[in-house]
């Protein structure tokens, strides 16, 4: 028999999504065949939606070689980092994301990624340890393109990440501005509240009719006019993928640079200044009032500098 008691970064989670985590070399196929013959949950058979509690004993009916086997740790290489840190405290993290970094890995690239980076930066400093955490892992709620800079929100621990995420979700709680330049004079604020759907494989969206699609509602503010061009800043209600491009675009107003959502004869012009990609940047989170777990947060204002880049194409086009 093996014994392992749910701490309080474990808790909270399902019985089979947490077997996943913490079994990382046992399919999935095991991981049910374990919880049907070889488990109890304080000497009780389970389910597997089973929620587990803080203290809750999961002992094992197997020899502690192939416990040990399934449950060895994968190794990651650590990635550079290539952040810097906007706001940090106990529970929370508040990074700023560079231009062509990915926030979570994908198919093509799983090493390099900002969430790595900031697991190898907890780790230096002793506030987590992959080899002790074996279901849990400082995580973002919030999600930024790869081409698109600015701040990104880390939960340091099982409870923060779990707030932030339910805070995020409800939307009356952190407020997220981005800037960004697009093609047209710019002149009234205005709210968009169009629909988006996916379009098959393409990873790219379009509006549709109310009742169609996943709601989406944007807040745009004219910042400053240039010749033909327009900085504006952007509150993002809802979180939708590739929103505000889709939005802007649609309403006549396409991000500079952008090719999947810009226009085609604005991008030629906009090459000679060494842009080939939308530039959009998450330069400033509102939090209203938080619970008491985050009450650092309370009331803060984080901003994120505006990458040299932007401000200096910025520049050229007023």
């Amino acid at each position: 028999m093996v014994n392992i008691t749910i701490t309080e970064n474990e808790a909270g989670q399902r019985l089979d999504r947490f077997l996943k985590k913490y079994l990382k070399r046992a399919p999935l196929s095991a991981i049910y065949k374990i919880i049907r013959k070889e488990l109890k949950v304080n000497g009780k058979r389970a389910k597997e939606d089973t929620v587990l509690e803080l203290g809750d004993e999961l002992t094992f009916y197997m020899p502690q070689e192939r416990f040990d086997e399934m449950s060895k740790p994968v190794k990651k290489r650590k990635a550079k980092r290539q952040f810097h840190i906007a706001y940090e405290d106990d529970n929370v993290l508040i990074v700023e994301k560079p231009w062509g970094l990915l926030t979570h890995g994908d198919s093509h690239e799983k090493k390099n990624t900002l969430m790595n980076q900031v697991c190898g930066y907890l780790q230096e400093k002793g506030e987590y340890d992959p080899a002790t955490e074996r279901t849990f892992t400082p995580s973002p709620v919030n999600r930024l393109d790869r081409n698109t800079t600015g701040l990104v929100i880390f939960g340091k621990n099982a409870q923060a990440l779990r707030l932030l995420t339910k805070l995020i979700r409800e939307r009356d709680h952190i407020s997220k501005y981005y800037i960004t330049i697009v093609s047209g004079n710019f002149t009234k604020p205005i709210t968009i509240q169009e629909s988006l759907e996916k379009i098959g494989e393409k990873n790219t969206v379009h509006v549709v009719a109310d009742g169609e699609g996943l709601s989406a509602t944007t807040v745009v503010r004219p910042l400053e006019k240039g010749k033909g061009y327009s900085l504006i800043e952007v509150e993002l209600v809802t979180g939708r993928t590739h929103q505000i491009r889709a939005h802007l675009s649609h309403k006549g107003y396409p991000l500079i640079g952008d090719s999947k959502y810009g226009d085609f004869r604005v991008n030629e012009k906009i090459k000679k200044f060494g842009l080939t990609t939308q530039l959009l940047h998450a330069y400033r989170l509102e939090f209203g009032q938080m619970p008491e777990e985050l009450a650092e947060l309370d009331g803060l204002v984080v901003k994120a500098q505006v990458p040299e880049e932007f401000e200096k194409i910025w520049a050229k086009l007023k």
